[in-house]
């Protein structure tokens, strides 16, 4: 079975666009957190991810937009995330509020996080991927850094698919992977898109222009 594994969209659409329109026929997919902040399309983000159905765990901008806490956010951060409070309905509210800060799929033998299985709020880079975080599960998938980065070990894996809508590990395209169950093995892949459309949209809605502009380098 071909999973495919996302993470921190963050209101980026046509980051988002773009990697479902790579997926082609795969039909499982996995989110990591973190569907809104920082770019101006939390609703139509948010409701991708409904329509489809998406086993998704609840990122601390998700937390931050229905708990009213700001996670010790800088300006471009708290900015999103008041902005996705403004944007989204009751209904899309209720279904962040619904995300749970872990699940497991596939008889136990994947299990998602946003931050690290002990504190969803951990950044936790590649090098402190280990493989005692897997704990019985084949493997373990999180996100929250938005560096992309797969370990192998003799008991499983441990993936981060790295970000569809603000990478951070100085690549601009989108980032998303798709994780083999029967071959135990991970395809890592990058996306372009159209980040000039990002930039202006930032602009358009108000946001800070360094949202849009970080975009361009991948950080």
């Amino acid at each position: 079975m071909r999973v495919a594994v996302i993470s921190d969209v963050h209101a980026n659409l046509p980051a988002l666009e773009a990697v479902l329109e790579d997926l082609g026929s795969l039909d499982v997919l996995l989110n990591a957190g973190d569907v809104v902040g920082y770019n101006p399309w939390p609703e139509a983000c948010v409701d991708a991810m409904r329509s489809r159905d998406v086993p998704t765990v609840r990122g601390n901008h998700d937390r931050a937009v229905v708990e009213n806490t700001d996670f010790r956010f800088n300006s471009m951060a708290a900015a999103g995330v008041e902005y996705a409070r403004e944007q989204l309905d009751d209904e899309q509210l209720e279904w962040l509020e619904s995300l749970p800060e872990e699940l497991t799929r596939f008889d136990d033998r994947v299990r998602v996080v946003h931050g690290h299985p002990d504190d969803p709020d951990r950044y936790t880079y590649p090098a402190d991927f280990d493989s005692s975080m897997l704990d019985g599960a084949d493997a373990l998938i999180l996100g929250h850094t938005h560096v992309q980065h797969v370990e192998h070990y003799d008991d499983g894996i441990v993936l981060n698919p790295g970000s569809v809508g603000q990478p951070r590990d100085r690549t601009p395209a989108a980032a998303y992977a798709i994780l083999d169950l029967d071959a135990m093995d991970v395809e890592l892949r990058r996306v372009e898109y159209d980040v000039q459309q990002v930039i202006d949209a930032v602009e358009d809605a108000g946001l800070p222009g360094e949202v849009g502009e970080r975009l361009r380098v991948g950080r």
